[in-house]
Protein backbone atom coordinates (compact mmCIF):
# COMPACT_ATOMS: atom_id res chain seq x y z
CA UNK A 1 0.00 0.00 0.00
CA UNK A 2 1.52 3.72 -1.23
CA UNK A 3 2.36 6.09 1.53
CA UNK A 4 -0.52 8.16 0.05
CA UNK A 5 -3.20 5.46 1.25
CA UNK A 6 -3.93 6.63 4.65
CA UNK A 7 -3.90 9.89 5.28
CA UNK A 8 -7.06 10.92 7.83
CA UNK A 9 -8.41 8.98 11.00
CA UNK A 10 -11.39 6.87 9.44
CA UNK A 11 -14.72 8.25 11.71
CA UNK A 12 -17.50 6.20 12.48
CA UNK A 13 -20.27 6.36 9.81
CA UNK A 14 -22.55 6.12 12.43
CA UNK A 15 -22.21 9.66 13.64
CA UNK A 16 -23.03 11.10 10.39
CA UNK A 17 -26.38 12.54 10.06
CA UNK A 18 -28.39 11.53 7.60
CA UNK A 19 -28.32 14.25 4.70
CA UNK A 20 -31.04 13.57 2.03
CA UNK A 21 -29.83 16.15 -0.17
CA UNK A 22 -26.19 16.05 -0.08
CA UNK A 23 -25.77 15.89 -3.50
CA UNK A 24 -26.97 19.30 -4.16
CA UNK A 25 -23.72 21.22 -3.95
CA UNK A 26 -20.93 18.21 -3.80
CA UNK A 27 -18.25 17.65 -5.32
CA UNK A 28 -18.20 14.14 -7.52
CA UNK A 29 -14.90 12.68 -7.88
CA UNK A 30 -14.97 10.54 -11.93
CA UNK A 31 -13.28 7.14 -11.19
CA UNK A 32 -11.96 5.54 -14.13
CA UNK A 33 -11.00 2.15 -12.63
CA UNK A 34 -8.97 0.53 -14.95
CA UNK A 35 -6.58 3.98 -14.91
CA UNK A 36 -6.76 5.02 -11.62
CA UNK A 37 -4.78 2.68 -9.04
CA UNK A 38 -3.59 -1.12 -9.81
CA UNK A 39 -3.22 -3.39 -6.60
CA UNK A 40 -2.44 -6.62 -8.10
CA UNK A 41 -0.31 -5.62 -10.70
CA UNK A 42 -1.77 -7.02 -13.80
CA UNK A 43 -1.16 -3.10 -15.23
CA UNK A 44 -4.54 -2.68 -15.14
CA UNK A 45 -6.53 -0.36 -12.39
CA UNK A 46 -9.06 -2.19 -9.71
CA UNK A 47 -11.39 -1.69 -7.04
CA UNK A 48 -8.16 -2.43 -4.45
CA UNK A 49 -6.68 0.79 -5.95
CA UNK A 50 -9.63 2.87 -5.05
CA UNK A 51 -9.52 1.40 -1.50
CA UNK A 52 -5.59 2.12 -1.41
CA UNK A 53 -5.74 5.84 -2.78
CA UNK A 54 -9.50 6.58 -0.18
CA UNK A 55 -7.01 8.69 2.11
CA UNK A 56 -6.05 10.65 -0.85
CA UNK A 57 -9.24 11.70 -2.32
CA UNK A 58 -10.05 12.45 1.53
CA UNK A 59 -7.28 14.96 1.47
CA UNK A 60 -8.76 16.38 -1.92
CA UNK A 61 -11.71 17.33 -0.40
CA UNK A 62 -14.00 15.47 -2.59
CA UNK A 63 -17.80 14.49 -0.80
CA UNK A 64 -18.42 11.79 -3.60
CA UNK A 65 -16.90 9.13 -5.90
CA UNK A 66 -18.04 7.66 -9.32
CA UNK A 67 -17.16 4.53 -10.67
CA UNK A 68 -16.79 3.94 -14.11
CA UNK A 69 -18.47 0.49 -15.12
CA UNK A 70 -16.91 -2.20 -12.60
CA UNK A 71 -19.76 -4.97 -13.36
CA UNK A 72 -19.06 -8.30 -14.96
CA UNK A 73 -18.23 -7.56 -19.10
CA UNK A 74 -16.40 -8.89 -21.44
CA UNK A 75 -14.99 -5.57 -22.00
CA UNK A 76 -15.97 -4.72 -25.77
CA UNK A 77 -16.31 -1.21 -25.01
CA UNK A 78 -14.45 -1.13 -21.17
CA UNK A 79 -17.54 -2.38 -18.85
CA UNK A 80 -20.21 -0.65 -21.01
CA UNK A 81 -20.98 -3.77 -22.59
CA UNK A 82 -22.37 -5.56 -19.04
CA UNK A 83 -22.98 -9.49 -19.37
CA UNK A 84 -24.11 -9.64 -15.52
CA UNK A 85 -25.53 -6.04 -13.49
CA UNK A 86 -25.28 -7.64 -10.38
CA UNK A 87 -21.79 -9.36 -10.28
CA UNK A 88 -18.07 -7.27 -10.36
CA UNK A 89 -15.63 -8.44 -13.14
CA UNK A 90 -12.54 -10.33 -11.56
CA UNK A 91 -10.71 -7.67 -13.93
CA UNK A 92 -11.52 -5.44 -10.74
CA UNK A 93 -12.60 -7.53 -8.02
CA UNK A 94 -15.24 -9.19 -6.82
CA UNK A 95 -18.06 -8.35 -4.47
CA UNK A 96 -16.19 -8.65 -0.93
CA UNK A 97 -13.58 -6.06 -2.44
CA UNK A 98 -16.41 -3.98 -3.51
CA UNK A 99 -18.14 -3.86 -0.33
CA UNK A 100 -15.34 -2.92 1.85
CA UNK A 101 -14.81 -0.08 -0.51
CA UNK A 102 -18.27 0.99 0.08
CA UNK A 103 -17.84 0.84 3.80
CA UNK A 104 -14.10 2.51 3.96
CA UNK A 105 -15.71 5.39 2.03
CA UNK A 106 -18.53 5.79 4.10
CA UNK A 107 -16.35 5.83 7.19
CA UNK A 108 -14.06 8.63 5.64
CA UNK A 109 -17.21 10.81 4.46
CA UNK A 110 -17.23 9.93 1.23
CA UNK A 111 -20.59 8.70 -0.80
CA UNK A 112 -20.08 6.24 -3.39
CA UNK A 113 -21.72 6.06 -6.82
CA UNK A 114 -21.26 3.46 -9.65
CA UNK A 115 -22.15 3.61 -13.45
CA UNK A 116 -25.50 1.79 -14.23
CA UNK A 117 -25.99 0.75 -18.36
CA UNK A 118 -29.47 -0.02 -19.20
CA UNK A 119 -29.74 0.79 -22.53
CA UNK A 120 -28.24 -2.24 -23.71
CA UNK A 121 -26.10 -5.94 -22.97
CA UNK A 122 -23.30 -7.67 -23.29
CA UNK A 123 -23.86 -9.68 -26.49
CA UNK A 124 -22.43 -12.17 -23.95
CA UNK A 125 -25.18 -11.72 -21.28
CA UNK A 126 -26.89 -14.59 -20.91
CA UNK A 127 -30.36 -12.94 -22.15
CA UNK A 128 -28.61 -12.59 -25.57
CA UNK A 129 -27.46 -15.81 -25.77
CA UNK A 130 -31.27 -17.09 -25.49
CA UNK A 131 -31.91 -14.98 -28.07
CA UNK A 132 -30.05 -15.88 -30.86
CA UNK A 133 -31.06 -19.58 -29.79
CA UNK A 134 -34.52 -18.70 -30.17
CA UNK A 135 -37.11 -17.83 -32.84
CA UNK A 136 -38.30 -14.52 -34.66
CA UNK A 137 -41.18 -13.36 -32.24
CA UNK A 138 -39.96 -15.48 -29.11
CA UNK A 139 -40.17 -14.04 -25.76
CA UNK A 140 -36.32 -14.28 -25.43
CA UNK A 141 -35.89 -12.23 -28.53
CA UNK A 142 -38.94 -9.72 -27.18
CA UNK A 143 -36.16 -8.04 -24.88
CA UNK A 144 -34.08 -6.88 -27.54
CA UNK A 145 -35.14 -4.79 -30.36
CA UNK A 146 -35.25 -7.87 -33.61
CA UNK A 147 -36.34 -6.64 -36.74
CA UNK A 148 -36.66 -7.97 -40.41
CA UNK A 149 -34.65 -6.68 -42.99
CA UNK A 150 -35.93 -4.48 -45.77
CA UNK A 151 -35.95 -5.30 -49.39
CA UNK A 152 -37.41 -8.55 -51.17
CA UNK A 153 -34.40 -10.90 -49.41
CA UNK A 154 -34.03 -8.90 -45.64
CA UNK A 155 -30.40 -8.75 -46.72
CA UNK A 156 -30.91 -4.47 -45.79
CA UNK A 157 -30.75 -3.47 -42.19
CA UNK A 158 -34.48 -2.13 -41.18
CA UNK A 159 -33.57 1.78 -41.44
CA UNK A 160 -30.44 3.70 -42.27
CA UNK A 161 -29.51 4.54 -38.30
CA UNK A 162 -26.16 4.52 -38.39
CA UNK A 163 -24.05 3.45 -34.56
CA UNK A 164 -23.03 6.07 -32.39
CA UNK A 165 -19.51 4.41 -33.05
CA UNK A 166 -19.33 4.31 -36.83
CA UNK A 167 -21.07 1.59 -38.98
CA UNK A 168 -24.48 0.34 -39.18
CA UNK A 169 -26.54 0.58 -36.24
CA UNK A 170 -27.64 -2.83 -37.36
CA UNK A 171 -26.38 -6.52 -37.04
CA UNK A 172 -27.81 -9.66 -39.06
CA UNK A 173 -28.13 -13.34 -36.96
CA UNK A 174 -28.57 -16.31 -38.47
CA UNK A 175 -31.72 -18.59 -38.33
CA UNK A 176 -31.76 -21.77 -36.64
CA UNK A 177 -31.04 -23.70 -39.67
CA UNK A 178 -28.41 -21.55 -40.31
CA UNK A 179 -29.84 -19.45 -43.20
CA UNK A 180 -29.68 -15.32 -43.08
CA UNK A 181 -32.28 -14.48 -40.06
CA UNK A 182 -33.57 -10.98 -38.15
CA UNK A 183 -31.36 -7.90 -37.38
CA UNK A 184 -31.09 -6.74 -34.12
CA UNK A 185 -30.37 -2.86 -33.08
CA UNK A 186 -27.58 -1.51 -31.50
CA UNK A 187 -26.69 2.16 -31.21
CA UNK A 188 -23.60 1.71 -30.02
CA UNK A 189 -21.13 -1.43 -30.88
CA UNK A 190 -22.63 -4.81 -32.22
CA UNK A 191 -21.41 -6.00 -28.97
CA UNK A 192 -23.89 -3.58 -26.90
CA UNK A 193 -27.46 -5.05 -27.92
CA UNK A 194 -29.94 -2.40 -27.06
CA UNK A 195 -32.87 -3.65 -24.77
CA UNK A 196 -36.20 -3.34 -25.64
CA UNK A 197 -38.10 -1.17 -22.21
CA UNK A 198 -41.50 -1.38 -23.72
CA UNK A 199 -40.76 -5.19 -22.30
CA UNK A 200 -41.69 -5.71 -18.57
CA UNK A 201 -39.08 -8.17 -18.04
CA UNK A 202 -36.31 -5.61 -18.70
CA UNK A 203 -37.92 -2.89 -16.13
CA UNK A 204 -38.12 -5.51 -13.46
CA UNK A 205 -34.64 -6.58 -14.23
CA UNK A 206 -33.54 -3.02 -13.77
CA UNK A 207 -35.65 -2.85 -10.02
CA UNK A 208 -33.11 -5.86 -8.90
CA UNK A 209 -30.35 -4.40 -9.83
CA UNK A 210 -30.90 -1.20 -8.42
CA UNK A 211 -32.00 -3.08 -5.29
CA UNK A 212 -29.43 -5.04 -5.00
CA UNK A 213 -26.87 -2.19 -5.13
CA UNK A 214 -28.54 -0.11 -2.92
CA UNK A 215 -29.01 -2.98 -0.55
CA UNK A 216 -25.06 -3.05 -0.23
CA UNK A 217 -24.48 0.78 0.30
CA UNK A 218 -24.07 2.20 -3.17
CA UNK A 219 -25.44 5.66 -2.72
CA UNK A 220 -26.44 6.48 -6.20
CA UNK A 221 -25.98 5.84 -9.85
CA UNK A 222 -24.93 7.36 -12.86
CA UNK A 223 -27.06 6.50 -15.37
CA UNK A 224 -25.68 5.84 -19.00
CA UNK A 225 -27.55 7.30 -22.25
CA UNK A 226 -30.21 8.48 -19.81
CA UNK A 227 -31.92 9.63 -22.70
CA UNK A 228 -31.72 6.80 -25.18
CA UNK A 229 -33.34 3.99 -24.12
CA UNK A 230 -36.85 4.37 -25.98
CA UNK A 231 -37.00 3.97 -29.15
CA UNK A 232 -39.62 4.84 -31.33
CA UNK A 233 -42.57 2.55 -32.38
CA UNK A 234 -42.14 2.86 -36.01
CA UNK A 235 -38.20 3.15 -36.13
CA UNK A 236 -38.03 5.22 -39.05
CA UNK A 237 -35.32 6.21 -41.31
CA UNK A 238 -33.10 9.12 -39.72
CA UNK A 239 -31.75 12.50 -41.58
CA UNK A 240 -28.27 11.68 -42.13
CA UNK A 241 -26.95 15.25 -43.27
CA UNK A 242 -25.97 16.01 -39.44
CA UNK A 243 -24.78 12.66 -38.37
CA UNK A 244 -21.40 12.15 -36.79
CA UNK A 245 -19.34 9.94 -34.96
CA UNK A 246 -20.22 10.05 -31.42
CA UNK A 247 -22.86 13.00 -31.47
CA UNK A 248 -26.51 12.85 -32.04
CA UNK A 249 -28.57 16.42 -32.11
CA UNK A 250 -32.07 17.54 -31.23
CA UNK A 251 -33.87 15.95 -34.09
CA UNK A 252 -32.33 12.44 -33.71
CA UNK A 253 -34.66 9.84 -33.72
CA UNK A 254 -32.59 7.06 -31.54
CA UNK A 255 -32.64 9.65 -28.34
CA UNK A 256 -34.71 11.69 -26.49
CA UNK A 257 -37.75 9.89 -27.36
CA UNK A 258 -40.70 10.87 -25.04
CA UNK A 259 -40.83 7.56 -23.66
CA UNK A 260 -38.16 7.20 -21.50
CA UNK A 261 -39.25 9.74 -18.99
CA UNK A 262 -41.48 6.79 -17.54
CA UNK A 263 -38.62 4.88 -17.84
CA UNK A 264 -36.80 6.88 -15.41
CA UNK A 265 -40.01 7.62 -13.24
CA UNK A 266 -40.21 4.14 -12.44
CA UNK A 267 -36.47 4.27 -11.58
CA UNK A 268 -36.84 6.95 -9.43
CA UNK A 269 -39.77 5.30 -6.97
CA UNK A 270 -37.03 3.05 -6.42
CA UNK A 271 -34.46 5.48 -5.41
CA UNK A 272 -36.94 7.01 -2.85
CA UNK A 273 -37.44 3.76 -1.12
CA UNK A 274 -33.57 5.19 -0.44
CA UNK A 275 -33.56 8.08 1.50
CA UNK A 276 -30.50 10.19 0.63
CA UNK A 277 -29.45 7.94 -2.95
CA UNK A 278 -29.36 9.71 -6.02
CA UNK A 279 -29.19 9.23 -9.91
CA UNK A 280 -27.40 11.30 -12.03
CA UNK A 281 -27.80 10.59 -15.77
CA UNK A 282 -25.69 11.10 -19.07
CA UNK A 283 -28.07 13.84 -21.17
CA UNK A 284 -27.33 14.72 -24.41
CA UNK A 285 -29.92 16.62 -24.93
CA UNK A 286 -29.28 20.47 -26.30
CA UNK A 287 -32.90 22.31 -26.06
CA UNK A 288 -33.13 23.50 -22.15
CA UNK A 289 -37.01 22.64 -22.10
CA UNK A 290 -36.51 19.20 -22.84
CA UNK A 291 -33.21 18.48 -20.84
CA UNK A 292 -35.64 20.08 -17.59
CA UNK A 293 -37.71 17.34 -18.29
CA UNK A 294 -35.45 14.81 -17.54
CA UNK A 295 -34.50 16.23 -13.56
CA UNK A 296 -38.42 16.89 -12.73
CA UNK A 297 -38.97 15.88 -9.33
CA UNK A 298 -40.81 12.63 -9.82
CA UNK A 299 -37.25 11.72 -12.33
CA UNK A 300 -33.24 12.18 -12.04
CA UNK A 301 -32.37 13.89 -9.27
CA UNK A 302 -29.10 15.44 -11.49
CA UNK A 303 -28.71 15.36 -15.15
CA UNK A 304 -24.91 16.50 -17.07
CA UNK A 305 -25.15 18.91 -18.69
CA UNK A 306 -22.11 19.60 -20.78
CA UNK A 307 -22.36 22.99 -22.27
CA UNK A 308 -19.20 24.32 -19.86
CA UNK A 309 -17.03 21.11 -20.97
CA UNK A 310 -18.09 21.56 -24.86
CA UNK A 311 -17.27 25.93 -24.09
CA UNK A 312 -14.13 27.22 -25.68
CA UNK A 313 -11.84 29.40 -23.82
CA UNK A 314 -13.95 32.59 -24.90
CA UNK A 315 -15.49 35.21 -22.40
CA UNK A 316 -18.63 35.15 -24.11
CA UNK A 317 -19.09 30.84 -24.60
CA UNK A 318 -18.38 30.80 -21.27
CA UNK A 319 -21.43 33.49 -20.10
CA UNK A 320 -23.40 31.66 -22.67
CA UNK A 321 -22.79 27.76 -21.51
CA UNK A 322 -23.18 29.03 -17.88
CA UNK A 323 -26.49 30.58 -18.79
CA UNK A 324 -28.04 28.19 -20.56
CA UNK A 325 -26.79 25.28 -17.58
CA UNK A 326 -28.88 27.45 -14.86
CA UNK A 327 -31.84 28.07 -17.57
CA UNK A 328 -32.38 24.68 -18.18
CA UNK A 329 -32.74 23.52 -14.68
CA UNK A 330 -34.21 26.81 -13.14
CA UNK A 331 -37.84 26.16 -15.14
CA UNK A 332 -38.01 22.90 -12.79
CA UNK A 333 -36.25 23.92 -9.80
CA UNK A 334 -33.76 21.35 -10.41
CA UNK A 335 -30.08 21.45 -9.84
CA UNK A 336 -27.38 22.63 -12.46
CA UNK A 337 -24.36 20.33 -12.64
CA UNK A 338 -20.95 21.04 -13.64
CA UNK A 339 -18.00 19.01 -16.08
CA UNK A 340 -14.71 20.52 -17.60
CA UNK A 341 -13.55 16.56 -19.17
CA UNK A 342 -14.43 12.79 -18.44
CA UNK A 343 -13.67 9.90 -19.94
CA UNK A 344 -15.27 10.75 -23.35
CA UNK A 345 -14.28 14.26 -23.52
CA UNK A 346 -10.57 15.26 -24.38
CA UNK A 347 -9.10 17.23 -21.36
CA UNK A 348 -9.30 20.52 -20.47
CA UNK A 349 -5.61 21.59 -20.57
CA UNK A 350 -5.66 20.02 -24.50
CA UNK A 351 -8.51 21.51 -25.23
CA UNK A 352 -7.44 25.04 -24.28
CA UNK A 353 -4.25 24.90 -26.38
CA UNK A 354 -2.15 22.53 -24.59
CA UNK A 355 1.00 23.39 -22.92
CA UNK A 356 1.31 26.50 -20.03
CA UNK A 357 -1.36 27.85 -21.90
CA UNK A 358 -3.62 25.08 -21.35
CA UNK A 359 -2.74 24.66 -17.92
CA UNK A 360 -2.99 28.35 -16.88
CA UNK A 361 -6.67 28.18 -18.56
CA UNK A 362 -7.15 24.77 -16.76
CA UNK A 363 -6.56 26.45 -13.43
CA UNK A 364 -8.78 29.45 -14.05
CA UNK A 365 -11.68 27.00 -14.82
CA UNK A 366 -11.57 25.44 -12.05
CA UNK A 367 -11.88 28.29 -9.99
CA UNK A 368 -15.31 29.53 -12.23
CA UNK A 369 -16.61 26.24 -12.02
CA UNK A 370 -16.63 25.39 -8.23
CA UNK A 371 -17.81 29.05 -7.79
CA UNK A 372 -20.82 28.38 -9.37
CA UNK A 373 -24.32 27.11 -7.09
CA UNK A 374 -24.70 23.30 -7.73
CA UNK A 375 -22.72 20.21 -8.36
CA UNK A 376 -19.42 20.02 -9.57
CA UNK A 377 -17.76 16.34 -11.33
CA UNK A 378 -13.76 16.08 -11.18
CA UNK A 379 -12.66 13.59 -13.46
CA UNK A 380 -9.51 11.92 -12.17
CA UNK A 381 -6.33 13.43 -13.14
CA UNK A 382 -7.74 17.03 -13.88
CA UNK A 383 -6.50 17.79 -10.36
CA UNK A 384 -3.09 16.91 -11.83
CA UNK A 385 -3.44 18.94 -15.12
CA UNK A 386 -3.34 15.70 -17.40
CA UNK A 387 -3.32 16.44 -20.81
CA UNK A 388 -4.51 14.00 -24.02
CA UNK A 389 -1.87 11.61 -24.55
CA UNK A 390 -0.90 11.01 -28.09
CA UNK A 391 -0.84 7.31 -28.39
CA UNK A 392 0.68 5.38 -30.86
CA UNK A 393 -1.82 3.48 -33.36
CA UNK A 394 -1.12 -0.15 -32.11
CA UNK A 395 -1.88 0.52 -28.79
CA UNK A 396 -5.49 2.17 -28.90
CA UNK A 397 -8.25 0.24 -27.38
CA UNK A 398 -11.32 2.22 -27.76
CA UNK A 399 -13.53 0.64 -29.97
CA UNK A 400 -14.67 3.75 -31.72
CA UNK A 401 -11.19 3.44 -33.81
CA UNK A 402 -12.02 0.21 -35.42
CA UNK A 403 -15.38 0.59 -35.97
CA UNK A 404 -14.97 4.30 -37.93
CA UNK A 405 -12.41 2.29 -39.80
CA UNK A 406 -9.79 4.24 -38.15
CA UNK A 407 -10.75 7.57 -39.02
CA UNK A 408 -11.36 8.28 -35.37
CA UNK A 409 -8.60 7.56 -32.94
CA UNK A 410 -11.28 7.66 -29.98
CA UNK A 411 -11.38 8.23 -26.61
CA UNK A 412 -8.03 6.41 -24.97
CA UNK A 413 -5.97 9.93 -24.94
CA UNK A 414 -8.03 11.04 -21.87
CA UNK A 415 -7.97 7.65 -20.11
CA UNK A 416 -4.38 7.23 -19.85
CA UNK A 417 -3.62 5.69 -15.95
CA UNK A 418 -2.72 8.47 -13.41
CA UNK A 419 0.97 8.94 -12.09
CA UNK A 420 1.07 8.47 -8.33
CA UNK A 421 4.56 8.88 -7.40
CA UNK A 422 8.39 8.09 -8.18
CA UNK A 423 10.53 9.55 -11.67
CA UNK A 424 9.73 7.29 -14.15
CA UNK A 425 6.26 4.82 -15.44
CA UNK A 426 4.64 3.56 -13.86
CA UNK A 427 4.70 6.36 -11.21
CA UNK A 428 3.42 3.86 -8.56
CA UNK A 429 0.22 3.26 -10.36
CA UNK A 430 1.29 -0.55 -10.89
CA UNK A 431 4.07 -2.29 -10.08
CA UNK A 432 3.96 -3.66 -13.62
CA UNK A 433 5.32 -1.28 -15.98
CA UNK A 434 2.72 -3.01 -18.80
CA UNK A 435 0.13 -0.69 -17.83
CA UNK A 436 -2.98 -1.38 -19.99
CA UNK A 437 -2.10 2.06 -21.93
CA UNK A 438 1.12 3.36 -21.65
CA UNK A 439 1.96 6.46 -19.77
CA UNK A 440 4.05 9.48 -20.85
CA UNK A 441 7.64 9.67 -19.08
CA UNK A 442 7.08 13.71 -18.88
CA UNK A 443 4.65 12.80 -16.33
CA UNK A 444 7.15 12.87 -13.68
CA UNK A 445 6.45 16.03 -12.63
CA UNK A 446 2.78 15.76 -12.67
CA UNK A 447 2.59 13.15 -9.83
CA UNK A 448 0.43 13.11 -6.79
CA UNK A 449 3.63 13.20 -5.27
CA UNK A 450 5.33 16.17 -6.77
CA UNK A 451 2.39 18.16 -6.79
CA UNK A 452 1.63 17.57 -2.51
CA UNK A 453 4.87 19.28 -2.32
CA UNK A 454 4.77 21.94 -4.41
CA UNK A 455 2.08 24.83 -3.05
CA UNK A 456 1.79 26.63 -6.34
CA UNK A 457 0.74 22.86 -8.45
CA UNK A 458 -2.32 22.07 -9.95
CA UNK A 459 -3.45 19.81 -7.00
CA UNK A 460 -2.48 22.22 -4.27
CA UNK A 461 -4.64 24.96 -6.11
CA UNK A 462 -7.53 22.54 -6.37
CA UNK A 463 -7.09 21.26 -2.63
CA UNK A 464 -7.20 24.67 -1.10
CA UNK A 465 -10.35 25.89 -3.94
CA UNK A 466 -12.89 22.67 -3.20
CA UNK A 467 -11.57 23.48 0.70
CA UNK A 468 -13.36 27.12 0.71
CA UNK A 469 -15.86 26.17 -1.31
CA UNK A 470 -16.78 24.01 1.77
CA UNK A 471 -15.55 26.34 4.24
CA UNK A 472 -16.58 29.35 3.45
CA UNK A 473 -20.49 30.98 3.51
CA UNK A 474 -20.03 33.20 0.55
CA UNK A 475 -20.45 30.24 -1.61
CA UNK A 476 -24.49 30.08 -0.52
CA UNK A 477 -27.36 30.89 -2.62
CA UNK A 478 -28.42 29.30 -6.10
CA UNK A 479 -28.49 32.44 -8.18
CA UNK A 480 -25.94 34.34 -10.37
CA UNK A 481 -25.38 38.05 -10.59
CA UNK A 482 -23.64 39.43 -13.57
CA UNK A 483 -21.30 41.79 -13.07
CA UNK A 484 -19.92 44.35 -15.59
CA UNK A 485 -16.56 43.60 -16.87
CA UNK A 486 -14.06 44.44 -19.64
CA UNK A 487 -14.51 43.14 -23.22
CA UNK A 488 -13.23 39.13 -22.96
CA UNK A 489 -13.90 38.92 -19.78
CA UNK A 490 -16.83 38.06 -17.35
CA UNK A 491 -17.66 38.07 -13.42
CA UNK A 492 -20.22 37.08 -11.43
CA UNK A 493 -21.67 36.96 -7.90
CA UNK A 494 -23.10 34.76 -6.09
CA UNK A 495 -26.33 35.84 -3.20
CA UNK A 496 -23.24 34.75 -0.40
CA UNK A 497 -21.32 37.09 -1.45
CA UNK A 498 -18.68 35.42 -3.58
CA UNK A 499 -17.33 37.22 -6.57
CA UNK A 500 -15.68 35.27 -9.39
CA UNK A 501 -13.73 37.09 -12.22
CA UNK A 502 -12.25 35.29 -15.43
CA UNK A 503 -9.93 36.75 -17.96
CA UNK A 504 -9.66 35.24 -21.12
CA UNK A 505 -8.01 38.02 -22.60
CA UNK A 506 -4.30 38.55 -23.50
CA UNK A 507 -3.56 41.37 -21.54
CA UNK A 508 -3.97 41.53 -17.37
CA UNK A 509 -7.42 43.47 -16.14
CA UNK A 510 -8.19 45.20 -13.05
CA UNK A 511 -10.16 42.97 -10.14
CA UNK A 512 -13.59 43.98 -9.66
CA UNK A 513 -13.88 46.11 -5.92
CA UNK A 514 -13.68 42.79 -3.14
CA UNK A 515 -10.71 41.17 -0.84
CA UNK A 516 -8.76 38.43 -2.84
CA UNK A 517 -9.73 35.04 -1.54
CA UNK A 518 -7.50 33.20 -4.29
CA UNK A 519 -6.21 33.62 -8.34
CA UNK A 520 -5.62 30.72 -10.31
CA UNK A 521 -2.01 32.71 -10.66
CA UNK A 522 -0.23 35.31 -9.39
CA UNK A 523 -1.41 38.72 -9.91
CA UNK A 524 0.83 41.41 -11.89
CA UNK A 525 0.93 44.63 -10.00
CA UNK A 526 -2.47 43.93 -8.47
CA UNK A 527 -4.12 42.80 -11.84
CA UNK A 528 -5.69 39.83 -13.03
CA UNK A 529 -3.31 38.46 -15.27
CA UNK A 530 -4.01 36.89 -18.63
CA UNK A 531 -5.86 33.39 -18.96
CA UNK A 532 -6.81 33.83 -15.24
CA UNK A 533 -9.60 33.35 -12.66
CA UNK A 534 -9.41 35.26 -9.30
CA UNK A 535 -12.06 34.98 -6.31
CA UNK A 536 -12.97 37.90 -3.76
CA UNK A 537 -15.40 38.62 -1.20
Amino acid sequence: MSYLADLAVVTDPKEQALDTTWWKDAIFYQIYPRSFSDSNGDGVGDLGGVRDRLGYLELLGVDAIWLSPVMKSPMADHGYDVSDPRAIDPLFGDLDVMDALIEEAHGRDIKVTMDLVPNHTSDQHPWFAAALASAPGSPERARYIFRDGSGPDGSQPPNNWPSIFGGPAWTRVDSADGSPGQWYLHIFAQEQPDLNWDNAEVVEDLTTTLRFWLDRGIDGFRIDVAHGMAKPAELLDMNLEGNALMKNDDDDPRFDNDAVHEIHRGIRKVMDEYPGTTTIGEIWVQDNARFGDYIRPDELHLGFNFRLAEADFDAAAIRDAVTNSLDAVERVDGTPTWALSNHDIAREVTRYGGGDRGTQRARAMILLELALPGTVFVYNGAELGLPNVDLPDDVLQDPVWERSGHAERGRDGCRVPVPWEGTEPPFGFSSSTRTWLPMPPEWASRTVEAQLEDVDSMLSLYRAAIELRALRPEFSGTEVDWYGSPPGCLAFRRRGGLICALNATDVPIPLPPGELLMASAPLVDGQLPADAAAWLV
